[in-house]
């Protein structure tokens, strides 16, 4: 008897001994192959079995055992690996990429890019270079493609003839709306990239569509002036009371003698107050005198949601001028001489906004 339980107790040691072997075997056959962690692209194809896909791993050098794979898949009752492309390592380990499998952490190749308020066809054009495949040059010459362009008008219903006007630069400019907007891949075309931003702005002049219509204006005309205010505006607390400024000076029949319009006539980006040509012979250019009680040809930017709604709801106020000094705050006048009051007292104390 002695004997027996002698070799029982040796017996059961032995199977502790042999459990606890095979688990450290097996959790060392789950660990990480090597602790190298660059990622690899891994392509799982669809409609491969779980062994296909063991082996295909094992291939790759990012497990250690198809059978243990295998093992800990029928153990934890894994059953729905999803194709995809993935990003794994070596130093992952079986449970990190059965995750990730199961889950379908594939690999997000989409990219979002962000169009700022107030920004123009150039820069917009710009942006695309930047964040995906395409050039300026291929924004420029979609823009030129008057099939395209007179397929839009068909397809968007604030799009009308104006936007076909040859001395408008760039027919889009202004019904780009700008935003955070999410795409692909970074071969998205200009087209869908136009495609998006152009629904965008439809929605938000749907709901100011009735608003819009109880003006005299239309919506080219609409968002010339909302552009204008945007490009002007330093900051959103100040655009009602610009858009009023230029209400007022329309009403008088008195020209915009906006600085952003005559720079955007220039196609100068970086334009300063001392570099600006008031004489430049141009549709945009608010400052000629023909251009009394008139808006310029076009949008000169992409105008937001403030924007637009301060041309809806303008400060009501008295106010013919406005002038802005470095730090962003906005002054209004009702004469000239007012005016040119404060812009001397900020050039003395260097806080005039050149």
């Amino acid at each position: 008897m002695k004997l027996f339980n002698g070799i029982a107790q040796t017996t059961v040691i032995i199977l502790i001994v042999i459990i606890l072997l095979l688990g450290t075997i097996y959790n060392f056959l789950l660990s990480p192959v090597s602790r190298n962690d660059e990622l690899v692209i891994v392509e799982i194809a669809e409609g491969l079995s779980s062994i296909q896909i063991a082996e295909q791993l094992k291939k790759q050098n990012l497990i250690k055992d198809v059978f243990i794979f295998l093992s800990y898949l029928k153990l934890n009752n894994i059953k729905n690996l999803q194709a995809g492309e993935y990003y794994l390592s070596e130093s992952m380990g079986v449970k990190k990429i059965t995750q990730k499998l199961s889950r379908g952490e594939v690999i997000d190749y989409s990219i979002s890019i962000t169009f700022p308020e107030g920004i123009n066809m150039r820069h917009i054009a710009a942006i695309i270079e930047k964040e995906t495949n395409n050039t300026k040059e291929d924004v420029f010459n979609l823009l030129k493609d008057e099939r395209y362009i007179a397929s839009l008008i068909d397809q968007y219903w604030f799009l009308t003839d104006e936007i076909k006007n040859k001395d408008i630069y760039y027919p889009l400019e202004g019904y780009l709306f700008p935003n955070t907007y999410k795409f692909k891949d970074k071969d998205v075309t200009v087209s869908e990239i136009f495609t998006i931003m152009l629904q965008q702005m439809g929605k938000v002049l749907l709901r100011a569509k009735a608003s819009i219509n109880k003006t005299d204006y239309t919506i080219h005309k609409f968002l010339t002036l909302a552009s204008i205010v945007q490009s002007e505006g330093l900051n959103n607390r100040d655009m009602g009371d610009i858009a009023g400024v230029f209400y007022n000076r329309l009403a008088r029949k008195r020209p915009l003698e906006s600085c952003v319009t005559a720079c955007y006539a220039m196609r100068n980006d970086t334009c300063t107050a001392s570099a600006i040509n008031t004489k430049i012979i141009s549709l945009y250019n608010t400052y000629l005198t023909n251009m009394g009680g008139k808006l310029p040809v076009g949008p000169i930017s992409n105008p937001g949601d403030v924007a637009i709604q301060a041309v809806i709801h303008p400060k009501e106020h008295q106010y013919l001028y406005f002038l802005s000094d470095k730090y962003g705050h906005t002054y209004f006048f009702k004469t000239y001489q007012e005016h040119q009051k404060k812009q001397r007292e900020l050039e003395a104390k260097g806080d005039w906004l050149k």
